[in-house]
Protein backbone atom coordinates (compact mmCIF):
# COMPACT_ATOMS: atom_id res chain seq x y z
CA UNK A 1 0.00 0.00 0.00
CA UNK A 2 1.32 3.42 -1.05
CA UNK A 3 1.29 5.51 2.77
CA UNK A 4 0.08 9.27 2.30
CA UNK A 5 -1.41 10.24 5.80
CA UNK A 6 2.20 11.47 7.16
CA UNK A 7 0.31 13.86 9.22
CA UNK A 8 -1.67 11.01 10.93
CA UNK A 9 1.17 9.08 12.34
CA UNK A 10 4.69 8.24 10.57
CA UNK A 11 6.33 5.20 9.22
CA UNK A 12 8.92 4.16 12.26
CA UNK A 13 12.56 4.74 11.49
CA UNK A 14 14.88 2.01 11.38
CA UNK A 15 17.69 3.64 13.47
CA UNK A 16 14.44 4.68 16.13
CA UNK A 17 13.47 1.42 16.27
CA UNK A 18 17.45 -0.03 16.24
CA UNK A 19 17.77 2.60 19.67
CA UNK A 20 14.29 0.84 21.29
CA UNK A 21 15.37 -2.84 20.47
CA UNK A 22 17.82 -3.10 23.62
CA UNK A 23 15.35 -1.98 26.30
CA UNK A 24 13.06 -4.89 25.45
CA UNK A 25 15.06 -7.22 27.44
CA UNK A 26 16.97 -4.50 29.65
CA UNK A 27 14.35 -3.98 32.36
CA UNK A 28 15.75 -1.85 34.81
CA UNK A 29 13.74 0.49 36.79
CA UNK A 30 15.20 4.46 35.50
CA UNK A 31 14.70 5.84 38.73
CA UNK A 32 15.92 2.93 40.55
CA UNK A 33 19.57 3.49 42.27
CA UNK A 34 21.65 0.36 41.20
CA UNK A 35 23.69 -0.30 38.18
CA UNK A 36 20.46 -1.01 35.98
CA UNK A 37 18.53 1.62 37.16
CA UNK A 38 21.49 3.97 36.42
CA UNK A 39 21.67 2.91 32.95
CA UNK A 40 18.37 3.22 31.84
CA UNK A 41 18.56 6.48 33.41
CA UNK A 42 21.50 7.49 31.51
CA UNK A 43 19.31 6.17 28.09
CA UNK A 44 17.17 8.80 29.24
CA UNK A 45 19.47 11.76 29.84
CA UNK A 46 20.76 11.05 26.33
CA UNK A 47 16.95 10.59 24.16
CA UNK A 48 16.27 14.60 26.55
CA UNK A 49 19.12 16.07 25.16
CA UNK A 50 18.75 14.60 21.69
CA UNK A 51 15.17 15.85 21.30
CA UNK A 52 16.07 19.50 23.02
CA UNK A 53 18.52 19.64 20.54
CA UNK A 54 16.49 19.21 17.71
CA UNK A 55 13.89 21.37 19.04
CA UNK A 56 16.56 23.81 19.38
CA UNK A 57 17.35 24.10 23.08
CA UNK A 58 21.18 22.86 23.80
CA UNK A 59 20.30 22.91 27.54
CA UNK A 60 20.06 26.43 28.23
CA UNK A 61 16.79 27.87 27.37
CA UNK A 62 14.23 25.26 29.26
CA UNK A 63 13.45 21.88 30.33
CA UNK A 64 12.32 19.03 28.39
CA UNK A 65 9.31 16.98 30.49
CA UNK A 66 8.28 13.66 28.79
CA UNK A 67 4.33 13.18 28.50
CA UNK A 68 2.20 10.38 26.98
CA UNK A 69 1.83 12.29 23.68
CA UNK A 70 1.00 15.75 22.18
CA UNK A 71 -2.66 15.46 23.62
CA UNK A 72 -1.17 15.34 27.42
CA UNK A 73 1.36 17.84 26.97
CA UNK A 74 -1.43 20.41 25.35
CA UNK A 75 -4.26 19.91 27.84
CA UNK A 76 -1.04 20.18 30.72
CA UNK A 77 -0.27 23.49 29.13
CA UNK A 78 -3.88 25.02 28.92
CA UNK A 79 -5.08 23.56 32.28
CA UNK A 80 -1.44 24.53 34.03
CA UNK A 81 -1.76 28.06 32.65
CA UNK A 82 -5.05 28.58 34.16
CA UNK A 83 -4.10 26.85 37.51
CA UNK A 84 -1.35 29.12 37.76
CA UNK A 85 -3.79 31.92 38.30
CA UNK A 86 -4.43 34.94 38.79
CA UNK A 87 -5.95 35.11 35.15
CA UNK A 88 -8.21 33.48 33.79
CA UNK A 89 -8.65 33.64 29.94
CA UNK A 90 -7.25 31.37 27.43
CA UNK A 91 -7.14 32.78 23.67
CA UNK A 92 -6.45 29.93 20.87
CA UNK A 93 -7.48 29.99 16.69
CA UNK A 94 -10.53 28.29 15.32
CA UNK A 95 -8.42 25.96 13.46
CA UNK A 96 -6.42 24.46 16.49
CA UNK A 97 -6.61 20.55 17.03
CA UNK A 98 -9.09 19.01 19.17
CA UNK A 99 -6.75 18.97 22.13
CA UNK A 100 -6.44 22.18 22.40
CA UNK A 101 -10.39 23.47 21.32
CA UNK A 102 -11.95 20.43 23.43
CA UNK A 103 -9.68 21.56 26.71
CA UNK A 104 -10.73 25.52 26.00
CA UNK A 105 -13.89 24.08 26.03
CA UNK A 106 -13.25 22.42 29.29
CA UNK A 107 -12.35 25.58 31.12
CA UNK A 108 -14.88 27.77 29.57
CA UNK A 109 -17.54 25.27 30.98
CA UNK A 110 -15.63 26.07 34.80
CA UNK A 111 -15.79 29.48 34.26
CA UNK A 112 -12.62 30.71 32.17
CA UNK A 113 -13.35 33.07 29.64
CA UNK A 114 -12.10 31.56 26.12
CA UNK A 115 -12.03 33.43 23.03
CA UNK A 116 -11.67 31.15 20.10
CA UNK A 117 -10.17 33.65 16.95
CA UNK A 118 -11.27 33.61 13.77
CA UNK A 119 -8.99 32.82 10.87
CA UNK A 120 -9.14 34.18 7.13
CA UNK A 121 -10.24 32.30 3.99
CA UNK A 122 -6.62 31.41 3.55
CA UNK A 123 -6.40 29.71 7.07
CA UNK A 124 -3.96 32.33 8.59
CA UNK A 125 -5.08 33.79 11.61
CA UNK A 126 -6.88 36.65 11.71
CA UNK A 127 -4.01 39.24 12.88
CA UNK A 128 -6.71 42.29 14.11
CA UNK A 129 -9.09 39.82 15.78
CA UNK A 130 -6.08 38.69 17.86
CA UNK A 131 -4.74 41.92 19.13
CA UNK A 132 -8.26 43.15 20.06
CA UNK A 133 -8.25 40.00 22.33
CA UNK A 134 -5.05 39.61 24.06
CA UNK A 135 -5.55 41.67 26.97
CA UNK A 136 -4.21 42.10 30.59
CA UNK A 137 -6.26 39.11 32.01
CA UNK A 138 -5.16 36.67 29.00
CA UNK A 139 -2.94 33.86 30.91
CA UNK A 140 -2.31 31.73 27.54
CA UNK A 141 -2.28 32.12 23.92
CA UNK A 142 -2.27 28.68 22.57
CA UNK A 143 -1.48 28.68 18.47
CA UNK A 144 -0.62 25.87 16.18
CA UNK A 145 2.79 26.28 14.22
CA UNK A 146 1.21 24.06 11.21
CA UNK A 147 -2.11 23.28 10.99
CA UNK A 148 -2.52 19.03 11.39
CA UNK A 149 -5.21 19.24 8.09
CA UNK A 150 -4.14 21.90 6.08
CA UNK A 151 -0.32 22.61 6.81
CA UNK A 152 -0.80 26.43 6.74
CA UNK A 153 1.96 28.36 8.88
CA UNK A 154 0.73 30.21 11.75
CA UNK A 155 2.75 33.60 12.25
CA UNK A 156 4.00 32.63 15.58
CA UNK A 157 6.47 35.23 17.00
CA UNK A 158 4.01 38.12 15.68
CA UNK A 159 1.34 36.35 17.89
CA UNK A 160 3.78 35.87 20.81
CA UNK A 161 4.53 39.66 20.61
CA UNK A 162 1.38 40.36 21.01
CA UNK A 163 1.07 38.07 24.49
CA UNK A 164 4.41 38.60 25.65
CA UNK A 165 3.53 42.55 25.25
CA UNK A 166 0.07 41.73 27.52
CA UNK A 167 2.09 39.41 29.91
CA UNK A 168 0.55 36.64 28.78
CA UNK A 169 2.29 33.62 28.52
CA UNK A 170 2.72 32.00 24.64
CA UNK A 171 1.89 28.20 24.06
CA UNK A 172 2.93 26.35 20.67
CA UNK A 173 1.69 23.02 19.35
CA UNK A 174 4.53 22.34 17.53
CA UNK A 175 3.41 18.12 16.61
CA UNK A 176 3.67 19.15 13.07
CA UNK A 177 6.65 21.35 12.97
CA UNK A 178 8.73 19.25 14.81
CA UNK A 179 12.02 18.35 12.51
CA UNK A 180 10.37 19.81 9.72
CA UNK A 181 10.10 23.56 10.29
CA UNK A 182 12.06 25.80 12.02
CA UNK A 183 10.85 26.78 15.54
CA UNK A 184 10.76 30.17 17.14
CA UNK A 185 11.80 28.20 20.55
CA UNK A 186 12.48 32.29 21.70
CA UNK A 187 9.22 33.05 20.85
CA UNK A 188 7.68 30.57 23.25
CA UNK A 189 7.08 29.73 26.24
CA UNK A 190 5.98 26.49 26.41
CA UNK A 191 6.10 24.10 23.17
CA UNK A 192 4.38 19.83 23.00
CA UNK A 193 5.90 18.08 20.41
CA UNK A 194 5.19 14.25 19.38
CA UNK A 195 7.52 11.14 18.69
CA UNK A 196 4.72 9.69 15.79
CA UNK A 197 5.14 12.11 13.98
CA UNK A 198 8.43 12.57 13.71
CA UNK A 199 9.20 8.42 12.81
CA UNK A 200 9.36 7.48 16.37
CA UNK A 201 7.40 5.17 18.33
CA UNK A 202 3.52 6.65 19.25
CA UNK A 203 2.91 6.47 23.83
CA UNK A 204 5.44 9.69 23.88
CA UNK A 205 5.67 13.47 23.29
CA UNK A 206 7.12 16.03 25.54
CA UNK A 207 6.56 19.36 27.10
CA UNK A 208 8.93 21.58 26.64
CA UNK A 209 9.39 24.75 29.04
CA UNK A 210 10.84 27.79 29.59
CA UNK A 211 13.84 28.25 32.04
CA UNK A 212 12.60 30.03 34.81
CA UNK A 213 9.00 29.03 34.60
CA UNK A 214 7.09 28.23 37.60
CA UNK A 215 4.84 25.11 36.47
CA UNK A 216 2.30 23.25 38.52
CA UNK A 217 2.62 19.31 38.34
CA UNK A 218 0.58 17.48 36.10
CA UNK A 219 0.86 13.97 38.23
CA UNK A 220 1.98 13.48 41.86
CA UNK A 221 3.65 10.66 43.34
CA UNK A 222 6.99 9.93 43.15
CA UNK A 223 8.49 13.40 42.05
CA UNK A 224 10.16 11.84 38.83
CA UNK A 225 10.84 14.45 36.13
CA UNK A 226 11.89 17.53 38.30
CA UNK A 227 8.65 17.02 40.16
CA UNK A 228 6.16 17.43 37.53
CA UNK A 229 5.15 14.32 36.20
CA UNK A 230 5.47 11.28 38.58
CA UNK A 231 5.39 7.74 37.35
CA UNK A 232 7.74 5.65 35.72
CA UNK A 233 9.06 6.46 32.18
CA UNK A 234 9.86 3.79 29.74
CA UNK A 235 13.32 3.70 28.33
CA UNK A 236 12.71 2.12 24.91
CA UNK A 237 9.86 5.09 24.36
CA UNK A 238 12.31 7.97 25.23
CA UNK A 239 15.18 6.29 23.42
CA UNK A 240 13.36 5.94 20.19
CA UNK A 241 12.25 9.53 20.46
CA UNK A 242 15.54 10.42 20.90
CA UNK A 243 16.91 8.75 17.90
CA UNK A 244 14.07 9.77 15.51
CA UNK A 245 14.54 13.55 16.71
CA UNK A 246 18.10 13.44 16.20
CA UNK A 247 18.24 11.35 12.90
CA UNK A 248 15.21 14.19 11.83
CA UNK A 249 18.35 17.56 13.11
CA UNK A 250 20.86 15.15 10.87
CA UNK A 251 18.66 14.42 7.95
CA UNK A 252 16.86 17.99 7.89
CA UNK A 253 18.51 19.37 4.63
CA UNK A 254 18.24 16.11 2.73
CA UNK A 255 14.33 15.80 4.09
CA UNK A 256 13.36 19.15 3.14
CA UNK A 257 14.46 19.15 -0.62
CA UNK A 258 13.37 16.13 -0.70
CA UNK A 259 9.31 16.68 0.67
CA UNK A 260 9.73 19.48 -2.08
CA UNK A 261 10.64 17.68 -5.24
CA UNK A 262 7.37 15.60 -4.08
CA UNK A 263 4.82 18.55 -3.40
CA UNK A 264 6.05 19.74 -6.72
CA UNK A 265 4.89 16.34 -8.74
CA UNK A 266 2.25 16.21 -6.46
CA UNK A 267 0.60 19.78 -7.46
CA UNK A 268 1.51 18.91 -10.89
CA UNK A 269 -0.57 15.88 -10.81
CA UNK A 270 -3.67 17.78 -9.32
CA UNK A 271 -4.41 20.84 -10.95
CA UNK A 272 -7.89 20.16 -11.55
CA UNK A 273 -8.38 20.09 -7.89
CA UNK A 274 -8.59 23.74 -5.24
CA UNK A 275 -6.01 23.80 -2.63
CA UNK A 276 -7.21 24.37 0.82
CA UNK A 277 -5.42 26.99 2.81
CA UNK A 278 -2.77 29.41 1.85
CA UNK A 279 -0.48 28.68 -1.09
CA UNK A 280 2.35 29.90 0.15
CA UNK A 281 2.69 29.90 4.57
CA UNK A 282 2.51 26.37 4.18
CA UNK A 283 4.30 23.24 5.03
CA UNK A 284 4.61 21.60 1.47
CA UNK A 285 4.25 18.03 3.10
CA UNK A 286 1.17 18.31 3.44
CA UNK A 287 -1.89 19.21 0.78
CA UNK A 288 -5.61 19.26 1.15
CA UNK A 289 -7.28 19.62 -1.60
CA UNK A 290 -10.78 19.27 -3.01
CA UNK A 291 -13.10 18.40 -6.04
CA UNK A 292 -16.62 19.70 -6.31
CA UNK A 293 -18.61 16.66 -6.69
CA UNK A 294 -16.58 14.02 -4.98
CA UNK A 295 -17.32 12.28 -1.88
CA UNK A 296 -13.87 12.35 -0.13
CA UNK A 297 -15.21 9.12 2.00
CA UNK A 298 -16.22 7.58 -0.88
CA UNK A 299 -12.93 8.00 -2.65
CA UNK A 300 -10.63 6.78 -0.08
CA UNK A 301 -12.87 3.53 0.38
CA UNK A 302 -12.43 2.97 -3.78
CA UNK A 303 -9.04 3.86 -4.29
CA UNK A 304 -7.40 0.87 -1.56
CA UNK A 305 -4.02 1.02 -3.10
CA UNK A 306 -3.48 4.16 -1.30
CA UNK A 307 -3.92 5.60 2.63
CA UNK A 308 -4.91 8.92 3.20
CA UNK A 309 -7.72 10.51 4.33
CA UNK A 310 -10.32 13.37 4.93
CA UNK A 311 -8.55 15.18 7.33
CA UNK A 312 -7.62 14.74 10.98
CA UNK A 313 -7.26 11.20 12.15
CA UNK A 314 -8.50 12.27 15.45
CA UNK A 315 -12.13 13.09 13.95
CA UNK A 316 -12.21 10.55 11.57
CA UNK A 317 -15.66 8.57 11.84
CA UNK A 318 -17.53 11.67 13.24
CA UNK A 319 -20.01 12.18 10.45
CA UNK A 320 -19.35 15.84 10.91
CA UNK A 321 -17.31 17.82 8.13
CA UNK A 322 -13.69 19.04 9.45
CA UNK A 323 -14.23 21.98 11.61
CA UNK A 324 -10.84 23.47 10.16
CA UNK A 325 -12.01 23.46 6.77
CA UNK A 326 -15.51 24.91 8.09
CA UNK A 327 -13.30 27.33 9.68
CA UNK A 328 -12.34 28.53 6.18
CA UNK A 329 -15.50 29.14 4.94
CA UNK A 330 -16.04 26.14 3.03
CA UNK A 331 -19.81 24.43 2.67
CA UNK A 332 -20.34 21.31 4.25
CA UNK A 333 -20.16 20.23 0.44
CA UNK A 334 -16.98 21.42 -0.06
CA UNK A 335 -15.60 20.22 2.90
CA UNK A 336 -16.76 16.20 2.40
CA UNK A 337 -15.12 17.02 -1.00
CA UNK A 338 -11.82 17.58 0.41
CA UNK A 339 -9.08 15.14 0.85
CA UNK A 340 -5.72 15.04 2.58
CA UNK A 341 -2.70 13.87 1.45
CA UNK A 342 0.76 13.84 3.89
CA UNK A 343 3.91 12.58 2.09
CA UNK A 344 7.53 12.73 3.98
CA UNK A 345 11.28 11.17 4.47
CA UNK A 346 10.03 7.10 3.00
CA UNK A 347 7.84 8.36 0.27
CA UNK A 348 8.91 7.48 -3.51
CA UNK A 349 8.28 9.74 -6.59
CA UNK A 350 7.10 6.69 -8.10
CA UNK A 351 4.29 5.85 -4.79
CA UNK A 352 3.11 9.71 -5.49
CA UNK A 353 3.06 9.42 -8.78
CA UNK A 354 0.93 6.09 -8.70
CA UNK A 355 -1.07 7.47 -5.98
CA UNK A 356 -2.33 10.41 -7.91
CA UNK A 357 -3.24 8.24 -11.16
CA UNK A 358 -5.37 5.94 -9.10
CA UNK A 359 -6.77 9.43 -6.86
CA UNK A 360 -7.45 10.62 -10.14
CA UNK A 361 -9.22 7.93 -12.09
CA UNK A 362 -11.17 7.32 -9.04
CA UNK A 363 -12.56 10.84 -8.93
CA UNK A 364 -13.35 10.74 -12.64
CA UNK A 365 -15.45 7.93 -12.12
CA UNK A 366 -17.41 9.72 -9.31
CA UNK A 367 -17.89 12.51 -11.90
CA UNK A 368 -18.76 10.97 -14.59
CA UNK A 369 -21.59 8.99 -12.68
CA UNK A 370 -22.66 11.92 -10.74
Amino acid sequence: MIYLDYQATTPLAPEAREAMLPWLDRFGNPHSPHRMGREAAAAIDVATSQVARTLGDKGERGKLIFTSGATEAANWALRGAIARGPRQKIVTIATEHACVLDTAEWLARRGVETIVLPVLPNGLVDMDAAAAAIDDRTALVAVMLVNNEIGVLQPIKRLARLAHAAGALFFCDAVQGFGRVDIPLESCDLVAISAHKLHGPKGIGALWLREGLDWPPLIHGGGQQQGLRSGTLSPMLCAGFGAAAQLAGKRWDQDGLHIKSLSAIIDDQFQDWTLNGDREARYRGNLNIRRDGIDANRLISEVREVAFSAGSACASGSGRPSHVLSALGLTDAEARSSIRLGFGRYTTQEEVEQAARLINLAAARQLEWA
